[in-house]
């Protein structure tokens, strides 16, 4: 069993990927070739965007939105710490200093009630992560920046493909920024990313950045980076776009059934979607205490399990000096407790039983192992 089966996902596809990439070996447009216009011009129109600007990767996309957004040194960013190191990263590389809000328990997603009593007059963005493949509370995150004036990042790394009150992710703020990481709900077999955008000024922006900032051959307008998406990762995307939609249908069955095999099962904690937006299930994500016991169980059973992530941004090494007035205790509990199950569009329905029944077998025996020590610890009760 796979944690992400991406050699299932190849063997349905294999002709159409297969004539895509032959047909840039033979016209040997490898850089900005013909399929990387023709799959901005089909992203925008999966995603009602106005603009689409592909890039190297959903990092380089959080950058290139960063700089075209023209990020002063020193200026902050309120973001989340529950996230991937990427997020945080990209703030602190173009200048800026990036101030962790909790999360809620039960989404994990960024909590947008807290997000006002950390705007600062430094404050110039918010960056929300669409965590698991869920949308985080955009219109509260927007209402916030409009009465602020500040420009809102939707990190959507996992979510591409997810709707929110009837509209995908990416085209919910100023920014939003994808990526095309392999394990992805749309994934290349590299690295890659999009930004969307419907401000004319910030694409073209954008564009220029993505170029080493030139407006024309050899004209540099403006600083920029080398953050092209290239043509082989377009023509794997452009494959794959032909059956994303059925992906799309199949996570969220999948999730679906995820959510009635483990309806009451003891000692598992599932993750909340709103009722106003769905998930595309980047990662199938539970709660469980004693998780590396748990995961070590699993692996004996032959079920792979992956941890996203196991210590908040506030906590690394790399980061601890950003951690501000927020303590983001929830964040520090949560990422105790979360466990990835198994989870892609080719997943069958027989694995599926069997990652259940082996989490659940995991849970009853860590249960069983606590009570057992509970019951042999020496009592404290004083005699007389």
């Amino acid at each position: 069993m796979q944690f992400t089966d991406l050699k299932a996902q190849y063997a349905a596809l294999k002709p159409r990927i297969d004539a895509r990439i032959q047909q840039v070996l033979d016209h040997g447009q490898y850089i900005l070739g013909p399929e990387v216009k023709e799959l901005e011009e089909a992203l925008t129109r999966f995603t009602g965007s106005r603009h689409c600007i592909t890039v190297a990767s959903g990092t380089e996309a959080l950058l290139i939105a960063l700089m075209a957004l023209d990020l002063k040194a020193g200026e902050e960013v309120i973001t989340t710490p529950f996230t991937f190191a990427a997020t945080a990263e990209m703030i602190v590389l173009a200048g800026g200093r990036p101030v962790f809000v909790d999360i809620e328990p039960d989404t994990c997603n960024i909590d947008a009630s807290r997000i006002e009593a950390q705007v600062t007059p430094r404050t110039r963005a918010i960056m929300p992560v669409s965590l698991y493949g869920q949308v985080a509370d955009m219109d509260e995150i927007n209402a916030v920046a409009a009465r602020h004036g500040l420009a809102v990042i939707e990190d959507a790394a996992q979510s591409f493909g997810a709707v929110y009150k009837g509209q995908r992710s990416c085209v919910l703020s100023t920014f939003g920024a994808t990526s095309f990481f392999p394990s992805k709900p749309l994934g290349c077999y590299g690295d890659g990313g999009a930004l969307f955008t419907d401000d004319d000024k910030l694409a073209q922006a954008a564009r220029e950045i993505r170029v080493h900032g030139q407006s024309g051959r050899y004209v540099h307008t403006r600083l920029g980076v080398g953050g092209r998406l290239d043509t082989l990762q377009a023509a794997v995307l452009l494959a794959k776009l032909e059956r994303f939609e059925w992906e799309l249908e199949r996570r969220a069955a999948i999730g679906a059934r995820y959510e009635r095999l483990l309806a009451g099962l003891a000692g598992v904690q599932r993750i909340a979607v709103r009722g106003d937006r769905n998930s595309v299930y980047a990662q199938y994500t539970v709660k469980v205490d004693d998780r590396a016991a748990v995961q070590a169980a699993l692996q004996a059973a032959g079920v792979p399990s992956a941890v996203h992530y196991p210590k908040p941004l506030h906590r690394q090494p790399a980061y601890a000096q950003y951690a501000g007035s927020d303590p983001c205790t929830v964040s520090d509990r949560e990422a105790a407790r979360v466990l990835s199950l198994p989870m892609s569009a080719d997943l069958s329905e027989a694995d599926q039983d069997r990652v259940v029944q082996a989490l659940a077998a995991a849970v009853r025996t860590v249960a069983a192992a606590a009570v057992g020590a509970a019951t042999r610890a020496p009592s404290t009760a004083v005699t007389h």
